[in-house]
């Protein structure tokens, strides 16, 4: 792998002098995306030390983008359905141990692990969603979205994607977090494993997120572990008055491992007058 990311790496410093029918090129290009389609590699991760950081491959992202550059636009058939893109879709779903439902498709480069169900929804090229995720109706999974296992992503859910800069840091959902529908999370936003976002957040990397019961600023664009948070506001001062800034309020800390089912959100969201 040290040696194809070295090759990516020299593509893409020459990349505007790539003829489309470089076949050496095109070929490493390819090796690259199939290692992302299998899981094999990922644009990003969690950081090992459990800071809540993010390590960035960035050749990858690279690949995506020559990839995007290299491929031709062709028609795509696929029953009574009809496209036309560069990228392919994925195929042999069953193989895999996905469940797609007919009106969801993923395209060639997004990873699916096993037990992923797929609900009328998107996921995009250079995405990673983890075993056992549920991408519910009309969810979305912008391209280099890193989803964890276990996840609920509900109907309506938009994942932001990025591309570039190719060193930008994108989306991190971590394992068994449960976002709450029509939910955003954009900008290089992350939510932590265990976590629970409430109906209609809007989370992105500079939003500040809040504790209730302190008032203090935990963090901006980061959810952290296994807690409950809601989309709020914060008064601020303005030479034309006051006016209130969105943030997300962390109302609840949940004991690590503690599985929240959708009556004890209720119940939690009921008691600080918010709603689902």
């Amino acid at each position: 792998m040290a040696d194809l990311q070295a090759t990516i790496e020299d593509l893409w410093s020459r990349r505007t002098e790539l003829a489309p029918d470089d076949a050496d090129a095109n070929r490493a290009i390819f090796e690259a995306i199939t290692l992302l389609d299998t899981g094999a590699a990922r644009v990003a991760e969690w950081a090992a030390d459990g800071s809540g950081d993010v390590v960035v491959h960035q050749w990858l992202k690279q690949a995506i983008l020559l990839y995007f550059k290299q491929s031709q636009m062709s028609t795509i058939e696929l029953g009574p359905f009809e496209y036309a893109d560069k990228i392919p879709l994925k195929t042999d779903y069953a193989s895999r141990g996905v469940r797609v439902v007919p009106g969801a498709s993923a395209r060639f480069g997004a990873f699916l692990d096993r037990g992923v169900v797929m609900m009328p929804s998107y996921v995009n090229i250079g995405a990673h969603v983890g075993a056992n995720t549920m991408v519910d109706t009309w969810a979305t999974v912008g391209s280099c979205a890193q989803i964890g296992a276990n996840v609920h992503l509900s109907g309506g859910v938009g994942i932001g994607g990025v591309l570039e800069p190719p060193q930008a840091a994108p989306i991190m959902i971590g394992d068994e977090a449960f976002i709450g529908s029509r939910c955003m999370v954009v900008d290089g936003a992350r939510v932590g494993a265990g976590a629970v976002l409430g109906a209609g957040c809007i989370l992105s990397g500079t939003i500040p997120v809040i504790d209730a019961a302190t008032g203090e600023e935990l963090s901006r664009g980061f959810v952290p572990p296994w807690s409950v948070a809601v989309s709020a506001t914060r008064s601020k001062d303005f030479p034309g008055g006051t006016f209130g800034l969105p943030c997300i309020l962390v109302l609840k800390r949940l004991t690590e491992g503690e599985r929240h089912d959708k009556t004890h959100l209720n119940d939690v969201l009921r008691d600080h007058g918010a709603t689902t």
